[in-house]
């Protein structure tokens, strides 16, 4: 066995790869972001298609991240990574003991500095951390740019109202005159 094998071999969780989000990227991508959007229709579809990557993300992280964080020999330590939905819906990742009596990073944190827990395992949890911070990163992004583009569309939908209270009498005398006129 060669030294990279045998680290490779000792490696417990493996962090998201590119691969892993190649499907995501394909599926929406937020180039979309800077385009001249024409109306609350073009930004509620840009909405759902931010919303659809959060969710998506957000089953990537349970099946891929959790489902290693949950196996053995992490399933052994006092602090585990789970899964924790907000108040605003979306699912973030979080350290917590078993028995959810404490939450937080500052768990990881003692977790690592711990002389009990195993040497081999550090590497794998700093891993983990770095995947958590990002992946909840990614999420939250998500997530805000989905509601922000909610509310830029509900913003234009009633400025559209407005307008259209507006333009009535003009559309009507514009109408009255072509039918005037064509006859």
């Amino acid at each position: 066995m060669t030294t990279s094998s045998t680290s490779a071999a000792a490696r417990r969780f493996h962090p998201l790869e590119q691969a892993d989000f190649q499907k995501l990227e394909q599926a929406a991508s937020l180039k979309g972001l800077l385009q001249p959007f024409k109306g609350k229709g073009s930004m509620e579809t840009w909405a759902s298609h931010c919303h659809t990557l959060r969710d998506d993300l957000i089953e990537l992280a349970q099946r891929r991240v959790l489902a290693q964080a949950n196996a053995y020999p992490f399933r052994l330590l006092p602090v585990e990574l789970a899964q924790q939905t907000t108040g605003a819906g979306t699912t973030f990742l979080r350290w917590r003991r078993p028995d959810r009596s404490a939450m937080g990073v500052a768990l990881w944190q003692a977790l690592i500095t711990s002389v009990a827990t195993p040497g081999p395992l550090i590497d794998d949890l700093y891993a983990m951390e770095v995947q958590r911070i990002v992946l909840n990163m990614q999420i939250s992004l998500l997530h805000t740019l989905g509601r922000q583009a909610h509310e830029c569309a509900s913003k234009v939908a009633q400025a559209e109202s407005i307008y259209l209270q507006r333009i009535p009498g003009s559309a009507a005398s514009i109408r009255t005159t072509f039918s005037k006129e064509s006859l």
